[in-house]
């Protein structure tokens, strides 16, 4: 409902002479505030996120008051939520935003809008009946959680024993919701569904004691909750995770769906073309994303050729891959030196960021190892944000060491930490006067596409030191843009997808299946990273062309940081209005 300002209308008439006509006099009607009623929808979905959706705080860097919560996956809580959602969509849409131009609630209106348009478009994926996901799903998510808990005072150690009391309720219904699935036509693709299966043995395989569950008790002294940490692990968490494991197993996996496409579930094609537009917030069809990728590749494939003649004297594409993966210099020797070799990337991005962005941020970022439970289940390197009490980490994968590129890992590190995900996502914390709701909402197209537009802004920055780096940077990227659609809409098989990636030298080939899996259980991911990266360069390219000498890459950084990961047709409203700016003070 929106909040109007309130105006009292009164009626006033005075006494006239007599025979004179007596008027009432109209006063106007009362003016809406419009920024009120956006900030007001933005209060209640940011307490009503928080409420129901606890988790989102931890991987966010938000404070919770509370920290004994579980979301409620039930089809009733879902049903609430929905309906929820369509009454703060409702107020939204009937705000008049030309009025919000230049306002702090102009960005809210846009970071709410998208997500609770994506979120409406995308319920035809019926996502909560096929949630077996190797890449977040809760399992590997509440391992995350529990490592997070906050200990150290009676009532922290009450709420993390209660908080993970409720897990074994949580998992029954996303068995139940799951066993509706299958009824309904609904499943994970048969490869992901392993993948699942070997995380949690991963994590059963652990002693109690070493378990991310136990966590809390790890860094808390008090003996009595160690013990009731001990006896909730083992009696209730372990039993719960094994409950679940052995159903995905023996009833789940048998009948779990062979074909990678979305569109072996109902409505597959819609809730494609509706997570595509969800995940690069951009009115773009899966067709077009292919073609574009497609025109982007031949591009890129022809800029590695000319490196590929200065470096290497080979003018071939595969030639140029193969011989930078031939490069003995290239490769590491053990997890200690990828480790190290990361972490120095990380350090000298990060002293060279002031000549690059105006609006450095304070909050540091490391580089963490995948706990071992992790190592070699499909999971991705990634970054997860900073909060009060906690720096910004990049973390990796360690595993199989010596299969890795020098030269990928430092494009990987450029992606994650400085200048991409942690430079962004801290100066999105640190700006004042947006509301907190752009905390607790992600768009990839943005989100990604500046982390992908990082990759090369490192190698502007001088930041590469292999002749691996610049050329497989080059090889890479776009490819999503074709090899998702590929698969989820023009039938592309599991080798031609892996062989179509691979090309590229941008991974081992060990990983091709793993890749091949991410993009099965998320459909349209994939392509966020450079249809948001192709995006910010145009963007940059347009300022560039206007400004000419009075361009500063500083300013043009900032503009683009400075609203958060905001859906990429309002950055370009931004943007544009900057250069328009600019163009009326000359």
């Amino acid at each position: 409902m929106l909040i109007w300002a309130v105006a009292v209308a009164v009626t006033a008439c005075e006494k006239q002479a007599p025979g004179a006509d007596s008027l009432a006099k109209e006063l106007p009607a009362p003016v809406p505030d419009h920024a009120a009623a956006v900030n007001a929808v933005a209060d209640h979905y940011y307490a009503f996120t928080l409420e129901t959706s606890p988790e989102v705080a931890y991987f966010a860097g938000v404070e919770l008051e509370r920290h004994n919560g579980i979301s409620d996956n039930s089809p009733a809580a879902l049903a609430v939520a929905q309906t929820t959602e369509d009454e703060m969509l409702a107020d939204l849409l009937a705000i008049d935003t030309e009025v919000l131009t230049g306002r702090t609630e102009w960005i809210t209106h846009a970071y709410l809008v998208q997500t609770l348009q994506s979120s409406v478009a995308q319920r035809i994926c019926r996502n909560e009946l096929w949630n077996v996901n190797q890449m977040g799903g809760w399992h590997s998510g509440y391992t995350q959680i529990a490592q997070l808990q906050p200990v150290g005072s009676d009532e922290h150690r009450q709420q993390s024993l209660s908080r993970w009391s409720k897990l074994a309720s949580f998992v029954d219904q996303e068995i139940e919701n799951l066993k509706s699935g299958l009824e309904q036509g609904y499943s994970a693709p048969k490869t992901v569904v392993q993948r699942v299966i070997d995380q949690v043995d991963g994590v059963l395989a652990l002693e109690i004691e070493q378990s991310p569950f136990y966590s809390p008790a790890a860094r808390d002294e008090n003996e009595d909750f160690a013990s009731a940490t001990f006896e909730l692990v083992e009696g209730q968490i372990y039993p719960t995770l094994k409950r679940y494991r052995d159903f995905l197993a023996d009833q789940y996996l048998p009948v779990a769906r062979e074909v990678l496409a979305i569109t072996a579930n109902p409505d597959g094609l819609a809730c494609y073309e509706a997570s595509l537009r969800a995940y690069t917030t951009l009115d773009r069809s899966g067709e077009e994303v292919y073609a574009l990728g497609q025109e982007t590749v031949a591009a890129n494939k022809a800029r590695v050729i000319e490196l590929g003649k200065a470096a290497y004297g080979l003018d071939e594409f595969k030639a140029i891959i193969d011989r930078a993966e031939a490069d003995p210099s290239d490769r590491f020797e053990n997890r200690e030196q990828l480790l190290q070799f990361s972490r120095d990337m990380v350090q000298r991005a990060e002293s060279e960021m002031p000549n690059w962005v105006g609006m450095m941020p304070e909050q540091p970022v490391e580089v963490v190892p995948f706990e071992e439970h992790e190592e070699g289940t499909g999971r991705s390197a990634h970054y997860r944000p900073a909060s009060a009490d906690r720096p910004g980490e990049y973390r990796i994968p360690l595993h199989e060491p010596e299969e890795q590129s020098k030269g990928n890992a430092e494009t990987t590190a450029f992606h994650e930490a400085w200048p991409g995900h942690h430079l962004q996502v801290a100066v999105g914390q640190s700006v004042e006067g947006l509301h907190p709701v752009t905390q607790i909402v992600w768009f990839s197209g943005p989100g990604e596409g500046w982390a992908r537009y990082s990759e090369a802004l490192a190698e502007e920055m001088g930041m590469y030191t292999t002749t691996a780096g610049p050329i497989k940077r080059r090889a890479w990227p776009a490819r999503g843009m074709v090899v998702d659609p590929g698969i989820h809409l023009f039938g592309w098989t599991r080798e031609q997808a892996k062989d179509f990636m691979n090309e590229s030298g941008r991974f081992p080939a060990s990983r091709g299946d793993e890749m091949v899996d991410r993009i099965a259980i998320l459909p349209g991911q994939l392509t966020a990273y450079d249809s948001g990266g192709l995006e910010i360069l145009a963007l940059r390219r347009e300022a560039e062309e206007v400004m000419g000498d009075d361009f500063d890459i500083r300013v043009f950084h900032d503009r683009i940081l400075e609203n958060g990961t905001i859906p990429l047709v309002q950055l370009r409203a931004h943007i544009e209005d900057w250069i328009a700016e600019y163009e009326a003070s000359r």
